[in-house]
């Protein structure tokens, strides 16, 4: 992680030399936006899964007392 680390404070210092923080603001914006989305997309994925969950048990419930009548 500490190699990770180093490559970006190098990009950093490198656009900050350059005088080009629009572009650094711009990338940071962006990865931010798209880890955001990728939680959102991991988030949505495991509401789902849990509501067919949900619906499968209601399903056999269903299947249970109907067998039962």
């Amino acid at each position: 992680m500490s190699g990770r680390t180093n490559e970006v404070e190098e990009v950093t210092r490198t656009v900050v030399e350059r005088g080009d923080l629009a572009h650094l603001a711009l990338f940071l914006w962006a990865s931010g936006a798209s880890g955001l989305l990728a939680w959102s997309l991991r988030e949505l994925a495991s509401s789902n899964r849990r509501f067919n969950d949900f619906v499968q048990e209601i399903a056999r419930l269903n299947r249970h007392f109907n067998d039962r009548a």
